[in-house]
């Protein structure tokens, strides 16, 4: 058996990030070689990771942030299992490393993003090694990236929301200030589409077939349940789509006319919002 030292033990923590122990067991397996002993942790990660298919993974990191020319945001969520490991500075490191991966390489998915290569391994595997060092289920579950001429994110306190949203105009004087309020609108607010024109029908259908059963239960006359519906669909409208909603700051205004009190023009054109349930 190798005689393995303390120091050969925390020189492969340090490279791996694993558990003192488990880098102990890993180098006496190996006899001392470490780059068996790596990927004896490695294989302990795909292990743990086919342990832990089944496990929910409700917690986790919702990061966002923006390009260096300030036209493209991006937006990640890296689930786990327990608020704990989803706190620990490692896993939000970790989190914003894959962010920055899948804006650098411009992926427009979680799927794309996974099969990046990094160093002769891909994002997947990487994240494996990761469910190796936290012993939970981790899984990529959301990326997505927005485009316009400049874009705006906003990463909630406590890593659980996070929104981004690109406007159609760049030139405008405080634009960062309306950018601001608009990613923090989303955030706080959660709408569901842009406008009502980005609503889709089915949702539509269903959101009038929902008023029509509620008139239809207060015991409203039947010939009334369309017209009621389609006030309940406006009211919808006004709560649930981001420009006409109510702006957070100010009630008296929609938030597409505080974007006109920056420019007449001035108006949002895509938005993502990720949170944790």
């Amino acid at each position: 058996m190798a005689n393995i030292t303390a120091a050969q033990v925390n020189e492969l923590r340090q490279q791996t990030g694993a558990g003192m122990m488990d880098c102990k067991k890993a180098l006496v397996e190996a006899e001392g070689d470490f780059e068996k002993a790596i990927d004896i942790l490695r294989k302990k990660g795909q292990k743990l990771a086919s342990n832990r298919a089944d496990r929910d993974a409700n917690e986790g990191v919702v990061i966002a942030r923006v390009s260096d020319d300030k036209k493209t945001a991006a937006i990640i969520m890296l689930n786990c299992e327990t608020d704990f490991v989803a706190k620990n500075q490692e896993m939000i490191d970790f989190t914003h490393k894959l962010l920055n991966l899948g804006l650098e390489k411009g992926c427009k998915s979680a799927q794309e993003l996974l099969e990046v290569v990094v160093d002769g391994r891909t994002v997947q595997e990487l994240v494996t090694d990761m469910i190796g060092k936290t012993g939970e289920k981790l899984d990529l579950k959301k990326f997505e990236t927005i485009s316009g001429e400049i874009a705006f994110a906003y990463i909630h306190p406590g890593n659980r929301v996070s929104s981004v949203a690109v406007f159609n105009k760049a030139d405008v004087a405080d634009v960062d200030a309306a950018g601001k309020d608009v990613v923090m609108q989303i955030a706080a607010m959660a709408p569901v589409a842009l406008d009502a024109d980005s609503v889709s029908e089915e949702v539509k259908a269903r959101e009038i077939e929902i008023g029509k059963e509620q008139a239809r239960q207060e015991g409203r006359p039947e010939e009334m349940l369309e017209k009621i519906a389609m006030g309940k669909l406006n009211k919808f409208f006004k709560e649930s789509t981001l420009l006409n909603q109510e702006f957070i700051k100010d009630g008296k205004k929609t938030v597409q006319q505080m974007l006109a009190g920056y420019d007449k023009d001035l108006t949002v054109v895509a938005f993502r919002r990720f949170a944790l349930a």
